[in-house]
């Protein structure tokens, strides 16, 4: 029997705030190192760059109107993709915009509660040399679950509903032995995370400027997602949208397209 409406409405309180301890604990290793921002090639191959392109920040600056920050720099437009499986869009090229794409597109589409649902989408975008990924992800979901009191595997009420929007990413190249310079990057995102409840009702403190990050390669065509390059990861300052040291740390807001 389904829960009463306050219930459920209580219920996603606590699931926005049970993200916030989730998300952290995907945070906790490695240390931050300086990395390289990444160009789109003009032939559509990722390659490092030692100066920033037309979609990255450029330098600080101190003219009249004050430093650079996120706000007032070019906005990273995304890639649109070509394909949809399993609930997750595909077919981004292979360029750095491509890589933040398909970042963007998977976190604002993930079934991050439903594990049953993320599993399709993890299995659809995951690199084949990472064969521990998927489970491991969907095991997340279920110990989140499992904290909030719902059964470990399954969907969540059809009358909650949640949007994901991100806000800016923090791309940089990833130095993996063996492979060419731009083929692996690391995007790092800022979200807003809000519910929709029963009879329509909407969260009134949503989960506003979190952070995450995933280790991305091109491979068969496609950006895959890995874990087998996570000793290199690396962390970012915090993102704000008004903050110079964001921007100069290579935080860029996000235009998404119609």
């Amino acid at each position: 029997m389904d829960a009463p409406n306050g219930l459920k409405a209580r219920r996603a309180r606590l699931i926005l705030a049970a993200v916030v301890i989730a998300v952290a604990a995907l945070l906790v290793a490695g240390g931050f190192t300086a990395a390289t921002l990444m160009r789109d090639d003009p032939k559509g191959q990722p390659q490092a760059a030692a100066s920033p392109s037309a979609d990255a920040p450029a330098p600080a600056s101190t003219g009249a109107a004050g430093p650079m920050t996120p706000e007032k720099g070019k906005k990273t437009t995304l890639r649109k993709p070509t394909d949809q499986k399993d609930g997750v869009s595909t077919g981004f090229p292979g360029t750095p915009s491509g890589g933040i794409s398909a970042v963007v597109y998977f976190w604002e589409e993930y079934a991050w509660l439903d594990d049953e649902k993320a599993r399709q989408q993890l299995t659809a975008v995951a690199s084949k040399d990472s064969p521990g990924y998927v489970d491991k992800r969907v095991s997340e979901i279920r110990k989140m679950r499992e904290a909030l009191g719902l059964p470990p595997s399954g969907g969540i009420s059809a009358d909650i509903n949640f949007t994901t929007a991100v806000n800016a990413t923090r791309a940089t190249t990833v130095h993996a032995p063996g492979l060419p310079v731009g083929d692996v990057m690391q995007v790092w995102v800022s979200y807003d995370r809000f519910a929709t409840g029963p009879k329509g009702g909407r969260d009134e403190n949503p989960l506003r400027g979190d952070m995450v990050d995933f280790i991305v390669k091109w491979q068969d065509g496609a950006w895959r997602f890995t874990d087998e390059f996570d000793s290199l990861r690396s962390f970012p300052v915090a993102y704000e949208p008004t903050s110079r040291f964001a921007w100069n740390d290579g935080w860029v807001q996000v235009r998404h397209v119609d």
